[in-house]
């Protein structure tokens, strides 16, 4: 499918998503092994992808097989944990899995992972902040990062706030980006409607 990140490739084995690859990246499996040209199983894929790249979805439910070591399948479950607009860094996600000084085999598993986007490896960056390696490219890493920072910032609703009246025994009113209300006074909280 196209993509502003170019040509991308699903791949999938009875029906269920195994890969999707960018064009020229790394550890992508050589084009014979991917089998006849069939975009029935991809479908509600393809969609929910249309839908990322239009800012209209944040996060994906389509069902996906990894294959993978179990220490792989880990870092690429932990993946999925990181907020879309948000990243972490190497070390973050090593503490994640619970092996906090596995921060090189974590990026080389980051950098294995079959299913790009939808398993958002590109929002793993260094312990700087710094763009690090990412099989597609870091240009895309930097325009998917970028997409999502801008996307994210433009749907929060920002806080609203504002002081109660004198006299009043509440001190600020505070309405979320959910739309939820909290009152608070000196003390600290008095209800969240």
């Amino acid at each position: 499918m196209d993509s502003p990140v170019g040509t991308l490739t699903l791949v999938a084995t009875e029906d269920i998503l195994t890969g999707l690859y960018m064009d020229l990246q790394r550890h992508r499996p050589l084009e014979e092994t991917f089998g006849a040209r069939d975009g029935t199983p991809f479908t509600e894929v393809i969609r929910q992808l249309e839908e990322y790249f239009a800012a209209r979805r944040t996060e994906f439910d389509v069902l996906v097989t990894l294959a993978g070591s179990p220490f792989q399948r880990a870092v690429w479950a932990a993946l999925r944990d990181i907020p879309y607009g948000e990243t972490a860094s190497y070390g973050q996600l090593a503490e994640r899995i619970g092996r906090p000084t596995a921060v090189r085999a974590v990026g080389l598993a980051n950098g294995r992972n079959p299913i790009s986007i939808i398993v958002p490896c590109h929002r793993v960056v260094g312990a700087t902040g710094d763009l690090t390696g990412y099989g597609g490219g870091l240009e895309r890493k930097q325009y998917l990062l970028e997409f999502e920072q801008s996307s994210a910032a433009r749907t929060r609703r920002p806080s609203r706030r504002w002081a109660s009246a004198p006299g009043n025994d509440v001190r600020e009113h505070r309405v979320d980006d959910r739309g939820i209300i909290e009152q608070s006074d000196a003390d600290g909280v008095l209800g969240i409607r």
